[in-house]
């Protein structure tokens, strides 16, 4: 490939490529040079785990022990043919994972007693101040006049929740007031109110009137709802709330210490466009077939940028299909039967306390118990058995059972406790639901036949692997998309992810049973910091979008500290990704944009102009480098200068970390503080759209404002309240960009951002005679990524979406369609990709230019469908060979296309986010 490039050797080509004044100078010296063999790493984390000590969790707050079937363990969590795949914007090969996707809808739909449901949200606690957002901008004019921005925080919900919600509040000026239900004063400038159901210790209220009082004032209601107790519960739905959302954690996820799990947001069908997230609808394709879709998208933050109402981006897709496929493999009835098991050994228990005179203080429960007694006794006698419960104080305890509580555990819990009251105990029959009747779930639900037909191993393996071949995913062909970095996940980075000593830790465990998290994290968080040039990080955002909101929040507490609060202005340049002007707005910043030239650069003089004007106000600008358009910008000193020079703080987005690694950093750049895409340049996978993690680097003088937690020290002394339910964010994942970092070592690390500008300036080189490229520098060189122009064919009556259609029928996913520029494809090979895979690509993009100019009805009409190609009336002016099988190497390496090309309009007129039934499907 360098000889093909005309130069000799790397490092002629990082110096065409890089701007000499931001070459680093120093190699990285975060592990050892040539890094750790697979063996070695795996032996490694095998020992760093057993510094992790796995106890039984009965804690509570949010996470609990679970069962993860095996057949989704091994056909879904262990399978990359669901952890590769991309977010299904291309939806024709994405239609195994949107089925998924519509079975977890459908679950949370009809366990939570509301219309529709998103699929899906980061965590529960974010999804709490995701629906007091919706609540906030859904006000209805009067509300907006009469100035109500209070919302109303039962003081029984989950501390974190409690936090995360403050942080989100502060900038968006409402007013948190957190107290007790029975005695707030709604009338007094409510918009809206959250209650947990369970409450955080386990009491079960009747909702009914607290909602009745709610509407009277027309204060909207969000529920934080247990999905597992909603198997016997009355849903929330029913008693008339706005908004459901929680957790699915329990359906067979492994706590991982706090995530990743696939949070969910339920509501009326009069929010649908201001729900946050992606939803996925039932539309049709060309053949008037049944197809699955994201829905409604004019609602997401890339196409309302800085009038979104939320910059969510990540969506937890992989553990929504695990959590989705938990509810197929086990039907309706198989998950009341776990959850009424829980609930009679939690009743079991409580009637021996009662027995035995032990105070306990939840008169309704489902799973958790609050108990007087003396917690240090207790305390030592659980470690014993290692049991963790939830030390209130000296004197309270709760106990939260969970799936995989067995009748030895209710014993030895009994045990522990007549032992440490000194009192006898005898044993007694399991009770009867020890919950109201009129709180009880009366009707059936998951009647679909896709919850009662694979309730069998065999059935379900072979549910699971039919929507697998519906999909097209890393393990198939390369996914060339701009700005996503879809690269190898490594089989022995992801191998760690299934260790119990790594899956069974609580978030909120004493800390001295997480000593392997705790220098797993630590490590991880200083090879980043060294990675970005940067003096501290934080791992606890839990997407790309999620940490440059923490960015910049980050940068607010720090003008805060200054005495600058009235810093508001934030400079964005037009090329920006969507979630960078909605960050913004979310921050309660106002979002001033800056042009870019005819050579996709910053414009200079538009920028001095704009710092210029805002001066006094100006807070931040945040930049992409290298930029969006696939090109190291020569003057990017000069721009980060002129915004220092105005005391304002410079964000950089991580997307394109990729390209620097080794190479320079956003230190050396200008930057104070960046995300990190672990999902994108650190390898965690992307599950079809999730999970993902983005935490943030920073220089010096803002660590001290990186988040903290109510319930586990960590971040800064002056740190935002929280950004994440857990402490750590998702640091289960966080093991495979820690092994991607110790098996690379320096070297390998610096080796891959060489091979991924290699690999995109290779393909330049090759599309040049047949694409125009849209960026390069002055020595004609691109980033990892570059841009070709499909906006001339439209003569030939040709759009880009067409050739990105027309890509499926060659085994290929599109790269990304028209971002930054309208009519063009932004394409970025990555390290990964072997020169073979590479010319493939080129190949069908070449081949596909002559159809173009010779045939373009072949490319109208793609992609095709195996029923479109064996259908009887064929009738196309073009043989089905050439539709098929257009380079030889299809014959065999073809993907068949399930469906054809889908209608997106028809499915945002006729709005279906749940399983339906043919027959509603043809009404």
């Amino acid at each position: 490939m360098l000889k093909t490039l005309g130069v000799g050797h790397i490092d002629q080509l990082i110096s065409q490529t890089i701007p000499e004044d931001i070459l680093s100078k120093e190699p990285l010296n975060i592990t050892q040079p040539k890094g750790l063999s697979e063996y070695d790493f795996s032996q490694h984390i095998k020992e760093l785990g057993k510094n992790n000590t796995v106890f039984k969790n009965f804690i509570g707050l949010g996470y609990h022990d679970t069962l993860m079937p095996a057949v989704i363990r091994r056909n879904i969590f262990e399978n990359p043919g669901w952890y590769t795949a991309y977010t299904p914007y291309q939806s024709e090969i994405s239609q195994g994972r949107l089925e998924a996707l519509l079975n977890f809808q459908t679950m949370i739909a009809e366990f939570t007693g509301m219309e529709i449901a998103n699929a899906s949200l980061l965590d529960e606690s974010t999804a709490v101040s995701e629906a007091m957002t919706m609540f906030f901008n859904s006000r209805n004019a009067k509300q907006k006049e009469a100035n109500r921005r209070k919302f109303f925080v039962s003081e029984d919900v989950l501390p974190q929740t409690i936090a995360v919600l403050k942080t989100k509040a502060e900038p968006l000026e409402i007013e948190i007031v957190i107290g007790d239900d029975r005695q707030v004063d709604l009338e007094d400038g409510f918009f809206g109110a959250v209650m947990q159901y369970p409450e955080k210790f386990g009491a079960i209220k009747d909702l009914s009137t607290f909602v009745d009082v709610a509407k009277i004032y027309d204060v909207k209601v969000c529920v934080s709802a247990d999905l597992l107790a909603l198997a016997i519960l009355k849903p929330p739905g029913d008693f008339g709330v706005d908004v459901v959302v929680g957790s699915s954690q329990r359906f067979g996820i492994p706590i991982g210490f706090g995530g990743p799990h696939a949070a969910f947001l339920a509501t009326k069908e009069e929010y649908k466009r201001f729900i946050p997230g992606r939803i996925i609808g039932i539309s049709k394709d060309a053949n008037g077939d049944i197809a699955l879709r994201m829905a409604l998208q004019t609602r997401e933050q890339h196409i309302k940028r800085d009038k979104a109402t939320s910059n969510i981006c990540t969506a937890q897709v992989l553990l929504a299909v695990m959590a989705g496929m938990y509810a197929v493999y086990h039907g309706f009835d198989g998950i009341q039967k776990i959850a009424k098991g829980i609930h009679l050994k939690t009743a079991k228990l409580n009637n021996v306390f009662e027995k035995m005179g032990i105070q306990q203080l939840n008169k309704i429960f489902f799973d958790t118990l609050l108990i007087k007694v003396n917690s240090e006794k207790v305390k030592s006698l659980a470690e014993i058995y290692s049991y963790n419960f939830n030390y209130i104080d000296d004197s309270t305890i709760s106990i939260s059972l969970n799936e995989t509580t067995t009748h030895e555990d209710v014993t030895h819990i009994i045990q522990i406790f007549s032992k440490a009251e000194d009192k006898k105990y005898k044993e007694v029959d399991n009770d009867s639901v020890h919950i109201n009747p009129h709180l009880l779930r009366k009707d059936d639900i998951l009647t679909q036949d896709v919850f009662k037909k694979y309730h069998s191993e065999t059935e379900m393996m072979r549910y699971i692997k039919s929507l697998e071949k519906k999909d097209l995913a890393l393990n198939h062909s390369m996914i060339p998309l701009g700005s996503c970095t879809m690269k190898l996940n490594a089989a022995s980075e992801m191998l760690p992810l299934g260790y119990s000593n790594w899956t069974d830790i609580h978030p909120f465990a004493p800390s001295n049973q997480w000593e392997g998290y705790r220098q797993l994290i630590s490590d991880l968080e200083n090879c980043l910091a060294e990675i970005t040039g940067f003096s501290a990080t934080s791992v606890q955002p839990n997407s790309g979008a999620q940490g440059e909101y923490t960015g910049l929040r980050v940068i607010q507490k720090y003008h805060l500290s200054r005495g600058e609060n009235h810093r508001n202005i934030c400079l964005i340049p037009e090329s920006a990704h969507g979630t960078n002007p909605a960050s913004a707005t979310m921050s309660g910043m106002k979002v001033v944009v800056v042009k870019t030239t005819m050579k996709g650069e910053i414009d200079i003089q538009d920028l001095r102009q704009k710092a210029n004007l805002h001066s006094k106000n100006l807070s931040s600008l945040m930049i992409t480098y290298p930029s969006t358009y696939g090109v190291f910008e020569d003057n990017i000193k000069e721009v980060t200068k002129i915004i220092h020079d105005h005391k304002g703080q410079v964000y950089m987005d991580g997307a394109n970390m990729n390209a620097q690694v080794g190479l320079t950093n956003p230190f050396i750049i200008g930057a104070d503080v960046c995300h990190l895409n672990l999902h994108k340049t650190f390898a965690i996978p992307h599950g079809g759209g999730g999970p993902g993690v983005g935490p943030i680097c920073v220089a010096t003088h803002l660590a001290e404002f990186l988040p903290s937690h109510p319930l586990v020290k960590t971040g800064g002394a002056k740190g935002l309240e929280a950004i994440s339910a857990a402490p750590f964010g998702s640091p289960l994942v966080c093991l495979i960009s820690y092994g991607y970092i110790k098996m690379l070592g320096n070297e390998g690390l610096k080796a891959s951002t060489e091979t991924a500008i290699l690999n995109a300036n290779y393909i330049k080189q090759r599309l040049s005679e047949h694409y125009p490229i849209l960026y390069s520098n002055a020595n004609g060189r691109v980033a990892h990524e570059m841009i070709i122009d499909c906006r001339g064919f439209k003569k030939n009556g040709i759009e880009v979406i067409d050739i990105a259609k027309r890509l499926i029928d060659y085994g290929f996913h599109a790269p990304t369609v028209s971002f930054p520029v309208i009519g063009t494809l932004m394409i970025e090979p990555t390290e990964s990709e072997s020169k073979e895979e590479l010319d493939r690509f080129c190949d069908a993009l070449i081949n596909i230019k002559s159809e173009i100019e010779y045939n373009p009805e072949i490319i109208k009409n793609a992609p095709h469908s195996l029923k479109i190609l064996t259908s009887n009336d064929w009738g196309y002016s073009y043989s089905r060979e050439a539709a098929a099988y257009p380079l030889p190497y299809l014959k065999t390496h073809k993907f068949w296309t399930p469906v054809s090309r889908i209608d997106d309009a028809y499915g945002d007129r006729n709005l279906m986010c749940t399983c339906p039934s043919v027959e509603d499907f043809q009404s």
